[in-house]
């Protein structure tokens, strides 16, 4: 994909950072002692400085398991280090995290549909995106059944299942994306137009491999997905990491993957039946699944690349309490390099805004703690974890094998694309509504004059799609907050335009780099914050909780229980 915007020479960058520096916004009302320590380590020079590096072609665009990877680690250990940060590992900075790189081969991949003697075949890439997270050499599915199951989910609490009375031994289920709240837009079924983990594709995969079928396909639609087809092409294509298991994975499915929806409308009509009718009726809770007319063949055959990645994690130890974090975290990884555009475009995914400046961020605030007179009370970690881009990876396998007991870890602070677009009115929480890390921010964000309010895309799913989420699985409270949409001095129109011409032109592409309309003024402020939360909890008694009624209170009270 050709840049929309070219990137910057560095003498370029040079400049706009020293623009940007000379017209720092810096709140009026803080607390002292970290007023003085803020304002001398947290700024758009310094953030900037690290960015560009992240981001720089030398990179190769971060992605774990490759030369630009190894380099993404040393920076941020040799930052740690830099810092008089201590290792989290025991004496290692290191976590590592097994993994399987898995690479389908597109000249072998081959989608066939056969509706009795007549066959179409899917395009790979055009119309239909496929793979496996089976640690196999080739997949060979032959004539499975293809089965509508409306939204692909099993929800008890909500009285839903689309599973019911459904055998899917052996076939391959065809699933609308996201789920039925965002769909009707009623607010009484599921969670309304914000979407659930049941409107996740991760979550669509893995039940379907709990029912046992084969396959799945998923209808890819803008909306209810949040982002266009090209953002499923370049996510699908080229190597694919897996955490590595010993059974290979084979308790997964066979093949998992998404088709346009101009594929799925033809599929339906072929089959009898309207694509839209069909969508209406998958908002009942009574539908039941419609076999259609079409059998799948699937052919591909991967390369298959074991190799580790690592976790990086540096703490301050707690002066009278070390054994209790509270914790950052950022994921330094993104999409590398496609070798597969051979026409002199760009194809080094550099990842400057996803997630470069959460490192950024995660280094600022280390050098912020470890300019402190006196270390908090708790320990406080600083996490950059792996392999994001391929299913939270890396901090799934934290979150199973954490350096502190998850009882011990009162809480933390997720930065994953903040905003660099300029400083906000507003803040907002990404998953509204869900802990007492919420309030603290209020008490934060209400000195430097600014209000907190909810996510404006709840629709979207953002908290089910960054590593906060891990860890809320777990029990352990974090919050994922950034610079809103109610732009200082450009209006709240002109920040929500640009937020959108992200999504859709810089958002997993290789233009996400340093542009021109980069301002890290409210990206400052927004650290400025996080720092004021952690050093609340770091020096206090409290610990984080979920409100009443959230999904993981009762995981985190028996985890506390214990």
């Amino acid at each position: 994909m050709n840049k929309v915007i070219p990137m910057f020479q560095l003498a370029t960058v040079a400049l706009l950072a020293s623009v940007l520096a000379a017209c720092t916004h810096t709140p009026t009302t803080k607390q002292a002692a970290a007023k003085s320590i803020t304002d001398s380590t947290i700024t758009v020079d310094k953030l900037m400085a690290d960015i560009k590096i992240l981001s720089d072609d030398s990179f190769g665009g971060r992605a774990p398991g490759t030369e630009g990877g190894r380099m993404t680690m040393d920076f941020i250990e040799g930052k740690y280090r830099a810092a008089g940060l201590k290792p989290m590992f025991g004496n290692s900075y290191r976590q590592e995290v097994s993994m399987v790189s898995i690479t389908a081969n597109p000249k072998t991949v081959t989608a066939t549909l056969r509706q009795g003697q007549h066959a179409k075949s899917l395009k790979y890439g055009p119309e239909i995106m496929l793979g496996t997270s089976q640690i196999v050499d080739n997949v060979s599915v032959l004539n499975s059944q293809i089965v509508f199951a409306g939204y692909g989910i099993v929800a008890p609490e909500y009285e839903w299942d689309d599973y019911m009375g459904l055998d899917v031994k052996g076939k391959t289920i065809m699933v609308l994306v996201n789920d039925p709240g965002f769909a009707s837009q009623d607010p009484y079924l599921f969670n309304g137009n914000a979407m659930t983990y049941y409107g996740r594709w991760t979550y669509k995969y893995e039940e379907a491999a709990r029912q046992g079928a084969t396959g799945m396909i998923i209808v890819h639609e803008t909306a209810p997905a949040s982002y266009p087809w090209k953002v499923v092409e370049s996510s699908w294509s080229g190597p694919q990491l897996v955490l590595d298991s010993e059974n290979g994975n084979m308790d997964r499915l066979a093949f998992e993957s998404w088709v346009t929806k101009d594929v799925a409308i033809e599929m339906i009509k072929s089959s009898g039946y309207d694509f839209e009718t069909l969508k209406l009726e998958a908002l009942s809770n009574d539908f039941e699944a419609i076999p259609l007319n079409w059998k799948i063949s699937i052919q591909l055959q991967n390369s298959l690349e074991k190799s580790s990645s690592y976790n990086i994690g540096g703490i301050i130890p707690g002066s009278s309490k070390p054994d209790e974090l509270f914790f950052y975290t950022g994921h330094w990884d993104h999409l590398g390099t496609d070798a597969s555009i051979t026409d002199g475009s760009d194809n080094i995914y550099n990842g400057a805004v996803d997630n470069a400046s959460g490192i950024a961020a995660l280094i600022a605030l280390a050098n912020n703690f470890s300019q402190l007179e006196k270390a908090p009370a708790r320990s406080i970690g600083f996490l950059a974890v792996t392999a994001e881009e391929s299913g939270l990876l890396g901090s799934g396998f934290y979150a199973a094998n954490p350096a502190f007991a998850l009882n011990k870890t009162v809480g933390g602070v997720n930065m994953d694309a903040l905003s660099v677009y300029g400083p906000t009115d507003d803040v907002v929480v990404v998953g509204y509504g869900s802990s007492s890390l919420e309030d603290q921010l209020k008490i934060a964000a209400k000195a430097q004059n600014r209000t907190v309010e909810p996510e404006p895309t709840p629709e979207k799913g953002f908290f089910y799609r960054s590593d906060h989420f891990n860890f809320a699985k777990k029990g352990v409270p974090v919050l994922y907050a950034k610079g809103g949409v109610k732009h200082r001095e450009k209006g709240e129109q002109w920040m929500r335009d640009i937020n959108a011409y992200h999504i859709a032109n810089r958002y997993h592409a290789p233009s996400d780099e340093i542009n021109s309309d980069w301002d890290l003024r409210g990206m400052v402020e927004d650290l400025q914050l996080f720092f004021d939360i952690g050093l609340h909890f770091a020096n206090s008694s409290e610990t984080p909780y979920w409100y009443e009624g959230n999904e993981f209170k009762a995981i985190r009270d028996a985890s506390l229980a214990q």
